[in-house]
This record gives structure tokens, sequence and C-alpha cells, in this order.
């Protein structure tokens, strides 16, 4: 079993129709303190944003259940 850990940031700001929509393409990252570090940071500018991390099996395709790092503000329901 070949598992593999992706970190990831996402960060949203408000459409003008005051939608969420992603402020930048998600981010990542090798450890789980960068990306809490680089989500604390965009907290101050951004409408939400979302450290979290998800374990992969590249034999299978399949997924882990997230791990969330850091939430902060109004971010969409995790699937």
């Amino acid at each position: 079993m070949d598992t593999a850990r992706h970190i990831l940031v996402v960060a949203f700001t408000r459409a003008d129709d005051c939608q969420l929509v992603p402020a930048y393409d998600p981010m990542q990252f090798d450890t789980e303190g960068d990306a809490t570090r680089m989500a604390r940071s965009l907290a101050a500018s951004c409408a939400g944003v979302l450290a979290w991390s998800r374990d992969a099996d590249a034999d299978t395709g399949t997924y882990g259940p997230p791990t969330i790092l850091f939430q902060s503000g109004d971010v969409p329901e995790m699937e």
C-alpha cells in the first residue's frame, strides 16, 4: 500500500453576490505546520480559510477522511 499525505490550504473571498469563491488556487504544503502558518496569515485578509490534510492510497485511488488543521471565517462544508 503506497499512501501519501496531502496537506492543503484553501482561502475564500466573497463575490459581488456574497457567494464564497476561492481567493487563490489551493496551496499544497509539505508539513502541517507550514500549512497552518500560511492559513493563519491568510485569515486576516480572506473571508474564510481552511487548512486540512488527508491520506491517499495511490494503489486504490481512495482517500481517507479529512483532518482540519485550521479553520477561520466562512468556509464551505467539507465533503
